[in-house]
Parts: C-alpha cells; structure tokens; sequence
C-alpha cells in the first residue's frame, strides 16, 4: 500500500533520502532531529530494507530476521542520539564446531567461561597449545577493536593516521597488508580450529584465505570489530526492532516517511536536486538541496545517469527454519540448547573451506557445503508467540558460505533445492535425527522452511548480484576519492549513505550516521 506524504509534505526539503532501510532511517532521524525538513522515499510499502521481521510461514506466530540478524557494528552513540527503544542480548556460547576424531563424535564448544573453553579445545586437540594461540589471536584483534571501532563515525583517517592509531604493527601486518590465511596457518595447527577461525573473513566474501586482493582480509575486520568487543548479539524482538524504532524516532522528529514511492531520476547542478518518483498513483517530482541514496553504488550511478561499476557478486544462502523442538547430537556430550545458542559451524574445517570455494570458482556447487547456524529464540524467545514458546519450538537461521550468484544463473529454483538439501545433509551427519523429523508445519501442512540466494535477494530487495555489501567492502581509512565521511560522490550534493559507502556493510547505521553528518558541516559551511 503507498504511503501519501500526507498534510506535512511539501515540495521543497533540505535531504531527501532515497531508500527507507536502516541507515537511510538513521540519516533521516538525525537530521530531522537537526531541525532539517526531510523526506523518505521508499520503493517497497514498507521500510526497513534487509532489517526487517517477518512471518514467513502461513499461520505461524513465529517473527523472524528475514534476512540480516546479528548486531555486532551498530554503535552505541547512535543508539543514545537517537533515543531508541532497542536493545541486544549476548549470547552465552560463541561457537559449536561438531567434528568426527578417531570415528567418535566430538566437537569445540566456545563459551560458557575460560575453564570450559580450555577443556574444550584440549579434549578435541590433545593439548592446550591451540587454545593459547586462540586467547593471543583473539587478544589482539580485541586490542585493534577497541582502536578502530570508534574511527566509523568520525571523519575518514588516512591510512598512516588508522596505522597510528592502531599502535601494533604486527598486528597492522596481520590484518592489513598480508593474506589473512599467513596468520591462521603460522598461528594454529588443527584444521578444524583453522576453519572456524576463517569464517569470519568470508561471511558474504567469496575469496580464498589468501586471495591477493585482501578482500578477505577486510571482511575479517569488520567481523571482529564490532562495538570494540568483536561481539555479535541478538536483536531483541528481531532486527525489525531495530528498523521500527529508527522509523518512529525518525518521524517523530518530523521526517515524513513515504512507502510505495520509488525514485527514478535524479537530475542535479550540485546546488539542488529533483528527484522523479513513482506511485501507483503516477509519477511526481520534489526538490532538496541534498540527496542522500541509501541504495547500491550501481542504484546511485542509474539515478545519476552515471555510469555504473559491475556489481560484486553475492555468495551466500540464507534459510530460516521453525522447529518444533531443537534436534539431538551425535556428540552427546553438549546440549542442544548450548549448541545451537552460538554459531554452530558445519563444513568449515580449513581444508574443507578451501575446497568448497575451489569447487564454486570452477562452476560447481559445493559438494560439502559450508555454514553455520544459529538459534534466535533460546536468546530472545520473545519472537515467538506464548502458545509457540510453551511448546518449545524455536528457530534455526542458516547462513551458507561459497555459494556466487553465477552457480543459480542456469535455474535458480533448482540449484536453490539443490543446494539446500545438500547443506542439510552435512547438518543431519552431526544429528542424531535428522532435521526434516523437527520441522514445524505451517497452516497449509508445509514445513516451515525457506531458503534465499544472491539471485533472491536481488529480485526482492534490489541488492545487486546479491551482495549483502552492496559491493566489496572497504578499508577503513581514506583512499583517492572516498572524501572526508567516505559518503561522498561526484556530485557535490548527493551522497551515498547505504552500505556500499566506505565503511558501510552490515547492520550499523555508520553510513547514514556520516551521511548525516556531512550534510550537517556542509550546511553550517
């Protein structure tokens, strides 16, 4: 249903946002908060972009995180100016690793307390001289968090100010100039510790552990950066908590919210702006004096008239499942509900990483495909209805690795069922039932499950080649043309401030935040 800009509408604001997703949301509430006349244009009827909740299964009271659902990069500071009703919870358990040693079931538990984890790793590996190289590993990208993370959202440093900064240059080594795959090889010795430790450079990131371009490399920071802990929480009522929230503290401070609105055009002298938008009602126009495009670089050169780059290529499968009770272990050792309370990693041995993505680059879905899984509900049960929660149902998110969008471009559908039951059999290898005996049903008797490719969330949420980015991301330091804020674009009063802004990707609200600010500093000269 479109939204009509309503009583207070007019046709001249100072920002008009193109786009309603969170950080198009947080831009529009700090600069309505700022005294700014500005509009929201959104595409879909509803806003939110990839952070939102849903219910996706028929008759089922169940509201998941369709599609983004961990908060690790979203600051604080932007929680505190900006009011918000939203909270996080942390999760008690890092990560479950199942593995099969000398033809038994066992596994890696991270979390639940120094004693625990150092029993875990000593019981997989034999020794503890794995688990020390973990706490020193881990020690020193808590060191670079701590420096880094505050630098989003002031203005760009350069490179040597960002190396400064940060004060250790083993660590600028490590993380900045070397394949991440050198420091997991010389630091840790077992394979199945390696892979876990690699996950969090190819979260989205089809790369290599040493591909030469450090994309990879970069990846792995924003991962362990978040917060200055590195932490990666559960939103609270679902990542549409966070979305509604920024939506009401943005309107509340008087930005008008316009859904079922997509812009067109924009036409610019680098002075003011006219943006054409369309409705299912026809086609209008308004003025700004700023623009700010909370879509993809390729969306910003379209209305531009700009020559677009070609998209980065998408490499994930998200799937979300309802469950009526969580599966037991092969290894039964851990309980399910510490298992699937952090990331329960499946396939993501170093080696097996390594040939998943080998198997994909060559044209070839993944014979063992690699994931990792994790529970919302035994954090936040809040997202279930009461009837669901005495029950014991809960939830399973499923986040696929090395699957490009070039694997679906042949037949989307079926190379998605493919792939799905592919992914669920490494699964049920760790289970004692499989899967399929869990599953909820919904009104109409199917099973509550559904899976998302690259190809998916282009067609639904117009995310290029289905890059959850929006493109590659970036270093977070200045580099020739990403200007002061790293918002800026060749147009002197239209700024990007969606995820493909030098430090955006993820659910943070750093690019609306300096997108935000830049119009702020360039208003008052």
């Amino acid at each position: 249903m479109t939204a009509p800009l309503g009583p207070r509408a007019h046709r001249t604001y100072d920002a008009v946002i193109v786009g309603g997703g969170h950080n198009g949301l947080v831009a529009a509430a700090y600069l309505a908060r700022a005294g700014r006349s500005v509009l929201v244009l959104e595409r879909l009827d509803h806003t939110g972009g990839a952070a939102v909740s849903t219910r996706p299964f028929a008759g089922v009271d169940a509201r998941l995180s369709r599609y983004s659902y961990l908060v690790s990069l979203l600051p604080k500071k932007i929680v505190r100016d900006l009011g918000l009703d939203f909270r996080v919870r942390t999760r008690t358990i890092s990560s479950y690793t199942p593995a099969e040693r000398d033809g038994r079931p066992t596994g890696l538990l991270v979390g639940g307390g120094e004693r625990r984890t150092r029993e875990a790793f000593t019981r997989l590996t034999g020794s503890d001289r794995e688990y020390r190289a973990w706490q020193e590993f881990y020690g020193m990208t808590g060191r670079v968090a701590q420096r880094v993370f505050p630098t989003l959202t002031e203005p760009l440093p350069t490179r040597e100010e960002l190396r400064h900064r940060l004060d250790d240059e083993e660590a600028w080594r490590i993380l900045f100039d070397e394949p991440i795959g050198v420091a997991v090889e010389e630091r840790f010795t077992d394979d199945l510790v390696r892979g876990v430790v690699l996950t969090d450079a190819l979260i989205g990131t089809f790369a290599d552990a040493h591909d030469p371009s450090l994309k990879q490399n970069r990846c792995f920071l924003y991962h362990v950066i978040g917060g200055g802990t590195g932490d990666w929480d559960v939103p609270v009522g679902g990542m549409g908590a966070l979305t509604d929230a920024l939506a009401d503290a943005a309107r509340a401070a008087g930005a008008v919210l316009a859904t079922g609105h997509e812009a067109l055009r924009i036409a610019t002298d680098g002075r003011t702006a006219e943006i054409t938008y369309r409705t299912a009602d026809g086609d209008g126009t308004v003025a700004a004096r700023h623009v700010l495009v909370n879509a993809s670089p390729q969306a910003l050169a379209e209305l531009t008239g700009d020559t677009p780059l070609a998209p980065a290529e998408g490499a994930q499968l998200k799937v979300n499942m309802l469950l009526t009770r969580l599966p037991r272990l092969r290894d039964s050792t851990v309980d399910p509900r510490e298992a699937f309370a952090g990331t329960f990693h499946i396939a993501e041995g170093y080696e097996q990483l390594a040939t998943a993505h080998a198997q994909a680059a060559a044209g070839d879905l993944p014979a063992a495909p690699p994931s990792e899984i994790y529970c919302h509900s035994l954090t936040d049960p809040t997202i279930l209805g009461p009837d669901l929660a005495d029950q014991g149902f809960q939830t399973l998110t499923l986040f696929g690795l090395h699957t490009p969008a070039r694997l679906f471009e042949r037949d989307n559908d079926a190379v998605r069922e493919e792939l799905l039951k592919s992914t669920l059999a490494q699964l049920d290898a760790h289970l004692a039932e499989p899967l399929a005996d869990c599953l909820a049903t919904d009104a109409d008797g199917r099973p509550c499950i559904e899976a998302r490719t690259p190809l998916d969330l282009e067609r639904d949420l117009g995310l290029p080649g289905g890059n959850i980015f929006h493109r590659e991301l970036s270093w977070p330091h200045a580099q020739a043309g990403t200007g002061r804020w790293g918002v800026e674009t060749r147009h002197a009063n239209v700024l990007l401030c969606g995820a493909g802004a030098v430090r955006g990707g993820g659910v943070s609200g750093v690019p609306g935040h300096n997108a935000a600010m830049a119009v702020l500093e360039s208003r008052s000269g």
